[in-house]
């Protein structure tokens, strides 16, 4: 049962996307202190490009999460960050090669939100169905150790993402040392299918508010 006029959205407006930035605002600048201006995080030339998708939940008029998938992996910016292996024998070049894989992050819900997991459970929903729509294997992600929200035990138990790298630098101002994980798409489709919990019937089951653009 989702709350009256809560809905998801595909921002592609100014409008939308100011309001997202206050949502980052609040959790990367205020919160996390990872950014010092939001500003960048969502550029405007994002609102029309095919190669990405950014998503939010929005309640009344407020947006109240957000989150980006982004269908061409930056591999060159990924190699700057100096990658350290946690899987031997990965060759990670062949397996991009053999897979498509799409980034998910700038993943933020606003705080008084975060209880009840509704909203990030929706971002989560409508990141996975639009990658699959587009013939995506694979989500690759980014969380931080130091992180006190880290999702990181979460999404190993519960989605079965597995850890493949670490790298101690990337886009956001953080200290904390950044955790690569990779989630093979159909089998956490797979996964949830067939689990148990409300959790589970909540992305099997739940019917989604029609797509607002």
């Amino acid at each position: 049962m989702f709350p009256e006029g809560l809905s998801i959205v595909k921002i592609t407006s100014a409008k939308q996307r100011e309001e997202a930035l206050k949502v980052f605002d609040e959790v990367y600048r205020v919160e996390k202190g990872w950014v010092g201006d939001p500003e960048d995080l969502l550029p405007t030339s994002d609102l029309n490009r095919r190669e990405v998708d950014w998503f939010g939940v929005e309640l009344e008029g407020q947006m109240l999460g957000v989150t980006r998938v982004l269908y061409e992996i930056p591999m060159e910016l990924y190699k700057e960050y100096g990658f350290k292996l946690t899987v031997p024998g990965l060759d990670v070049e062949e397996f991009i090669r053999k897979n498509k894989i799409a980034e998910v992050g700038r993943f933020a819900v606003l705080p008084e939100y975060r209880k009840g997991f509704t909203v990030a459970a929706l971002l989560m929903r409508a990141s996975g169905e639009s990658a699959l729509q587009r013939g995506f294997t694979h989500f690759i992600t980014d969380v931080f150790e130091e992180d006190p929200n880290t999702p990181y035990g979460f999404h190993r138990r519960v989605l079965g993402f597995q850890e493949v790298a670490s790298h101690e630098v990337g886009e956001l101002n953080c200290k904390s040392r950044r955790i690569t994980m990779l989630l093979d798409l159909n089998q956490a489709r797979e996964r949830v299918a067939k689990g148990k919990g409300w959790f589970f019937r909540f992305l099997n089951q739940a019917k989604l508010p029609e797509m607002v653009n």
